[in-house]
């Protein structure tokens, strides 16, 4: 084997960000912390990437030694990035994960106002794809099961906190 190949890692995915049109940070998921340790680090590259691909019509572009998959809609960009030698195809089944599901999750409104009105399933999504730049999955139907099993199964109202309470005072009485 090549001895300046790197050792093969689960660590593939390095960033996933979410810019408007004018470049502006909507969410961002930095997995190596060496990479870009400041917020302005890490927006000074988002800002590099974005004057590189918001007029472009590729999916793929390598930057900073990095190779960065992403895809427009209506007034958003989504970036996905790896390493320089990370299998494009992999980044890119991450980026198109992410991207039908959220469409799922928006119901096909996939635009900067109904992403921040839905910020909290955006997050989620993004954790069910992605722990610390290991990709989990990518089904987007898998990961909306997932999503819609935490927020559906154990929905947390003040009835069922008055019932939880109710039957441990039942429990401890008796």
């Amino acid at each position: 084997m090549d001895s300046t190949s790197p050792e093969p890692s689960l660590y593939t995915v390095k960033a996933v960000f979410i810019l408007d049109n004018d470049g502006n940070r909507l969410l961002s998921k930095y997995y190596d912390p060496e990479l870009y340790p400041s917020m302005k680090e890490q927006k000074t590259f988002e800002s590099n990437i974005f004057n590189k691909t918001h007029k472009a019509d590729n999916e793929i572009a390598f930057l900073e030694g990095m190779t960065i998959v992403y895809k427009s809609s209506i007034d958003l960009f989504f970036y996905v990035a790896g390493s320089a030698q990370e299998n494009e195809l992999m980044l890119m089944s991450v980026l198109n994960c992410l991207f039908e599901s959220l469409s799922q999750i928006l119901r096909k409104n996939v635009e900067r106002r109904s992403l921040l009105d839905n910020m909290e399933g955006v997050l989620l999504v993004v954790d069910e794809i992605i722990d610390g730049g290991v990709i989990l999955e990518s089904d987007p139907q898998q990961v909306l099961q997932k999503v819609n099993y935490r927020a559906d199964d154990h929905p947390l109202s003040e009835h069922s906190v008055a019932q939880h309470i109710t039957e441990k005072l039942a429990l401890t009485t008796n």
